[in-house]
């Protein structure tokens, strides 16, 4: 049997899904929660057990044609006096809870059921619990171990338990962040005429922003919605002096017809004439769902495929040649939210679809 832990695994999903909420795993701060899951999952004999870091991985070995990957990320964005969880209304409020503890519970929960010997699943299966895929590229665990341990990644399907409101999503939007720079003259603000305020100058790029139109792009069937909009402004130097720097930071999603190339190209011409940095970017990825094992997870879970609005590792995947769709309990219209939630309803049903496509 597993031994000790704080987790136990055999809990319903739902409440499994507290549990993981209730340890704080702000990005960079995964190592407790890291700790337990290895804990947890390292007793059952049916499976190969491995930590790296804050990344634990787990597989099974029965000599099945394919192999599925189950993946999810540990850590959650700042925490907002939203941790501890509580329950109302149906419904398990707190940090993470859509985003995505619930479908980390759902990982967790197969892997007790298969390594119980419950049932054996018609495929093999390899689980990553992996850190920091709420900050920047350079820190995600995933993309650590893809470079470090590319056997690994040996799968015909990714199933990333990311927010779906237990649908299917198909490929995602890449992100790319930049940082556009302005700079003025210092001087007293008492005789402002004799310098040259940078945030005043910031205007234009905030003007060329509110009157962007994003576009809405077909890819293999499904649409994905574009976003640019600025995340952050930076300047200042104090209350009476006219600042000489202003700094604002630019966030583009961009659907997946447009590789990392063409979205920088795209974003230095629309701020045309200013000086923009591009400090971090991730590529999109497209549906494929014309695979079979793709269509075959489709089916079985009972729905027309959505467009993924928002950037997950699914990308990664891609790049590997895997093809990788999401899906999960959580409502991804929550996520990062001060009142983020998941219906405990979906969190049931979604287990029950996952089990039953894993058994089929």
């Amino acid at each position: 049997m597993p031994n000790p832990a704080a987790l136990d695994l055999s809990r319903p999903a739902t409440e499994l899904t507290a549990d993981l909420v209730d340890i704080p795993s702000v990005s960079g701060a995964e190592d407790r929660l890291a700790d337990e899951v290895y804990i947890a999952l390292r007793g059952y004999a049916a499976l190969e057990v491995e930590r790296i870091g804050n990344v634990i991985i787990a597989r099974t070995d029965f000599g099945r044609a394919h192999r599925i990957v189950l993946a999810g990320h540990l850590d959650t964005v700042p925490i907002a006096e939203n941790v501890p969880s509580r329950i109302a209304d149906g419904r398990l409020y707190g940090c993470g809870t859509s985003d995505m503890k619930s479908g980390l519970a759902l990982q967790l929960r197969a892997a007790h059921l298969i390594g119980t010997g419950r049932w054996v699943p018609w495929v093999d299966l390899t689980w990553f619990f992996y850190d920091c895929e709420e900050v920047e590229a350079s820190r995600n665990g995933l993309n650590r171990l893809s470079a470090d341990r590319p056997q690994l990644f040996q799968a015909d399907l990714a199933v990333l338990l990311e927010p779906t409101n237990g649908g299917v999503e198909g490929g995602c939007q890449g992100t790319m962040r930049a940082v556009i720079n302005v700079t003025g003259q210092r001087a007293h603000s008492a005789r402002s005429w004799l310098g040259v305020n940078a945030i005043h100058g910031a205007a234009p790029v905030l003007q060329r922003l509110a009157d962007y139109t994003a576009r809405e792009v077909e890819v293999d069937g499904l649409t994905y919605r574009e976003g640019l909009n600025a995340v952050f402004v930076s300047g200042g130097v104090a209350a009476n002096i006219i600042p000489d720097a202003c700094s604002v930071t630019v966030n583009y999603r961009f659907a997946p017809d447009r590789d990392e190339a063409r979205a920088e190209g795209h974003m230095r011409e629309v701020f045309a004439g200013f000086e923009l940095r591009i400090t971090d970017s991730a590529p999109g990825a497209r549906p494929g769902l014309d695979r079979p094992l793709v269509r075959r997870f489709v089916d079985a879970m009972g729905g027309r495929p959505e467009a993924k609005l928002g950037w997950t590792d699914v990308a990664r995947f891609a790049a590997l040649g895997i093809p990788a769709v999401n899906f999960g309990p959580g409502d991804p219209n929550l996520a990062h939210k001060v009142d983020e939630s998941v219906d405990l309803a979906a969190i049931e049903s979604a287990e029950a679809a996952l089990v039953r496509f894993l058994r089929s």
